[in-house]
Formats: C-alpha cells, sequence, structure tokens
C-alpha cells in the first residue's frame, strides 16, 4: 500500500473532530430568577398565613391584583406621560452636558473657568435640589424637568470631558494637518473617538 493510500485510510478512520457545543445562556438566566421566585413565594405565604402582617408586606397577589386595578383606570397614560417626562429631561441634561463637556475638553481656559464649580456641583445630591427647585420653579412640570436634566447632566459632561482628554493627539493633528475648523475637529473627529475610548474602557 502506498504512503498516499495508508494516509487516507488513517484518516477516514480517524473520528471527525466537531467543535465543543456552545452551552446555552438560558438555564443561568432561569438561575437568576430563582431567588426572586423563592422570596416572592415566601412573602405570600408568610402573609397568608400571619406570619408577616400585611400592612407592613402586602402579599405579591395583593399587589398584582392593585397594579390591574390601576391598569383598568388609566395607568397607561400615567406611565406615558412620566416617561415622556424623563425622555424631555434627559435630552435637555444630555445636550447641555454634551456642548459643555465639549468645551471644556478642547480648550483649557473653558476648563479652569468651568470645571471647579461643576465638580463642586456634581457633589450634591439630586434630593438636595428638591426644595431650591420647588422653591424656584413651582410644583409644575419645570421642577420635575429641571431634576432630570440635573441627573443626566453630570454623567454625560463627566464622560464627554475626560473621553476628549484622553483622545490620541496625533488624531488630532492629522485632522488640523486637514485644516479642520473647531466644529469640524469636534464633530468628525474628537466626539466619536472620545465615545469609542469610553466604551472600550468600560470592557473587561
Amino acid at each position: 500500500m502506498s504512503a498516499s493510500s495508508t494516509k487516507l485510510v488513517a484518516t477516514s478512520a480517524s473520528p471527525a473532530v466537531m467543535p465543543a457545543a456552545r452551552p446555552s445562556p438560558w438555564p443561568r438566566r432561569l438561575l437568576g430568577l430563582l431567588l426572586p421566585a423563592l422570596v416572592l413565594g415566601g412573602a405570600e405565604i408568610g402573609v397568608r398565613c400571619g406570619l408577616i402582617p400585611d400592612h407592613l408586606l402586602p402579599a405579591p397577589s395583593a399587589i398584582a391584583a392593585t397594579i390591574a386595578d390601576l391598569a383598568r383606570h388609566g395607568l397607561a397614560g400615567h406611565i406615558l406621560v412620566s416617561t415622556a417626562r424623563v425622555v424631555a429631561g434627559f435630552c435637555i441634561g444630555a445636550a447641555l452636558a454634551l456642548v459643555l463637556g465639549a468645551a471644556v475638553g478642547l480648550d483649557r481656559r473653558a476648563e479652569a473657568l468651568l470645571d471647579p464649580s461643576f465638580q463642586a456641583l456634581r457633589a450634591i445630591p439630586s434630593l438636595a435640589w428638591v426644595p431650591l427647585l420647588l422653591l424656584w420653579l413651582g410644583i409644575d412640570e419645570a421642577p420635575k424637568l429641571v431634576l432630570i436634566a440635573i441627573g443626566a447632566f453630570f454623567p454625560v459632561y463627566m464622560g464627554v470631558a475626560s473621553g476628549i482628554r484622553d483622545v490620541d493627539r496625533k488624531l488630532i493633528d492629522v485632522a488640523r494637518l486637514y485644516r479642520l475648523d473647531r466644529v469640524a475637529l469636534a464633530r468628525r473627529v474628537l466626539l466619536p473617538a472620545a465615545g469609542h475610548h469610553d466604551g472600550s474602557a468600560q470592557r473587561p
């Protein structure tokens, strides 16, 4: 038998190497639901058996019935209004943070002027603004929008400012060789590079 035929027989006789099957993520996800299910079931049994006072911890079935009753009386409309309020406040705060964060990241003078004040304001808890906003703006929609905007402003501002500071200087030099103005530099180089840097830094 020739060497080529011997190699062919050995190859055909060897078992095929199959790629390892990728484990399904569903068992792990279902395992994560086990503890909440046990807590809800224990709470239901505890309330029904009188071990837990229902005025301290209502039964999950009673909570579900209350939610169903509210849904029949316009709960969806209230959720829609609250969602629209959150989206509007976030857009206002994020847009302002994007502009000011880019200015601080691009200009050292703007950083020296604005960043110390923003860092001091960032240390104030969001709930501490509530009395002042109610005093200044009343109890209508304005204080709610401003409070949401404040909560959205500082994370976006910190991410944009630090991301622009960490952009590779070579990218900026290349953009200057192409004579991009400051707006085009921020739009086409700094902001995309800052977003890429911020996302890659969060990955393990």
